[in-house]
């Protein structure tokens, strides 16, 4: 390196160490973060990408722009409500408060009073009972998988599980049930075909090996035509008199029938109509922190909780902390899409439509998350050029529409009537296109 080549000019790095930005970003990163960014900027200027002179600016606004976390908030346009490629359900403002609060030290296995230990997630679990009074007891663990797992393995580990063949589910990301169940030293045993299963097929298979009987709601798909299913209730008397449980996993987490999803299983009715134990996910038509549900009777609850596995997928300080605000307080996010007043949407819609020079269209909106499948939410969306899409979604606030064809559609019931105006600014700033010429 000649004494007249540029890259002499380069800031040392601890000039830019000793910087009034790097000080700044100290207070929000850490400082393997900041050496980083000032590494990444003095190699861009090495490759000439950048000027020797301009790296200190680079570095104060890659720093000031920097957060310790990479995760983007985003605007949910899709009208998916239950979206699990954005994280699944929004937490209610109670949540998110109670989040925070717990993020410090807190009474999470304590009891105050006289100081000694307590029962882990006391307060969570006496929201969920009070929301669904028929359970006897629960149970709180760190997602609805592990909870259907902690259930077979304490049940029946070692022996058989009963489940019907049309029930078989592969859920997300290509986990199987038949492969979650297999991990838990359980055997499967299929009875029925996939698209009719009797209450015979299932008195056949019991008997000395068996640990338990499972009835899946097949959440993410439905099967029509020729079909047969045994409900919930006869299995609870089959099993009853054999002397096994029935574990029922409906995964949405709805705790009570909610009339906008009349066909929707839910907690308290599988209770009633005899299942020992309930589980189910947190973060779906819940509306709450990702989490697992278990519901049942007491003893069975109580043997599920002593079991060496319950310790490995405890739920942390935070989900309960959030779990209970999302039972105790306000109707979730989710709930309130789900149950969108139509006339306001529709006022919301044409506003976007006419602040952008768009047309509305009529748009069908969905659960999500493996709700309700074929269940349509009606409603409308503001269809833009497709090219608008791949702007929202790198924008700021990154927004994702749902594409359609040869069209963008913004669906407005999943987003917050609080960020009407951003999402606005958002949509004008993609419709005109990079440096402002038009879309």
């Amino acid at each position: 390196m000649t004494q007249t080549d540029p890259r002499r000019r380069i800031p040392r790095t601890d000039q830019l160490l000793a910087s009034a930005a790097a000080e700044r970003a100290r207070a929000r990163l850490g400082e393997h973060v900041v050496a980083a960014v000032i590494r990444t900027a003095q190699q861009r200027a090495r490759r000439g990408e950048l000027e020797p002179e301009a790296v200190a600016d680079e570095v104060a606004a890659q720093l000031a722009e920097r957060s310790a976390t990479t995760l983007r908030p985003v605007l949910n346009a899709t009208g998916v409500v239950v979206h699990t490629n954005l994280g699944r359900a929004p937490l209610s403002t109670a949540a998110v408060e109670a989040l925070v609060a717990a993020s410090g030290y807190v009474d999470v296995e304590l009891d105050l009073a006289t100081g000694s230990r307590s029962r882990r997630g006391l307060a969570a679990r006496a929201a969920l009972l009070a929301a669904c009074p028929a359970a006897g007891d629960a149970l709180v663990v760190n997602n609805g998988a592990a909870a259907l797992v902690l259930a077979t393995t304490a049940l029946a580990a070692g022996k058989e599980v009963v489940v019907s063949r049309g029930e078989l589910i592969e859920i997300g990301a290509g986990f199987r049930l038949p492969d979650l169940i297999a991990a838990t030293g359980a055997r499967l045993r299929e009875v029925g075909t996939t698209n009719r299963t009797h209450l015979d097929d299932y008195t056949g298979a019991l008997g000395p090996q068996t640990g338990c009987v499972l009835k899946v709601h097949t959440s993410n798909y439905r099967v029509q035509g020729f079909t047969a299913a045994v409900d919930v209730g006869e299995l609870a008397q089959l099993a009853g008199r054999h002397g096994v449980p029935l574990v029922v996993d409906l995964g949405s987490g709805l705790l009570a029938a909610d009339p906008v999803l009349p066909d929707e299983p839910d907690a308290a009715a599988a209770l009633n109509a005899g299942a020992d134990v309930v589980t189910a996910s947190g973060d779906k038509l819940l509306g709450g922190p990702q989490a697992g549900l278990i519901l049942g009777s007491a003893d069975t609850v109580a043997a599920l909780a002593r079991h060496p596995l319950a310790r490995a997928v405890r739920a942390d300080k935070l989900t309960l902390a959030a779990l209970e605000a999302t039972v105790s307080g306000p109707a979730p996010p989710v709930t309130a899409a789900l149950h969108a007043d139509p006339a306001r949407l529709r006022q919301r819609t044409d506003a976007l439509a006419a602040a952008v020079g768009a047309e509305v269209v009529a748009h069908d909106g969905r659960v999500g998350g493996g709700g309700a499948p074929g269940v349509p939410l009606p409603g409308w969306a503001v269809a833009l050029p497709v090219a608008a899409a791949a702007r929202l979604r790198t924008g700021e606030p990154a927004v994702l529409p749902r594409v359609s064809g040869d069209r963008c559609l913004l669906d407005l019931r999943c987003v917050p009537e609080s960020d009407d105006e951003r999402l606005t600014a958002a949509v004008r700033a993609a419709v005109a296109g990079p440096a402002g010429e038009p879309g």
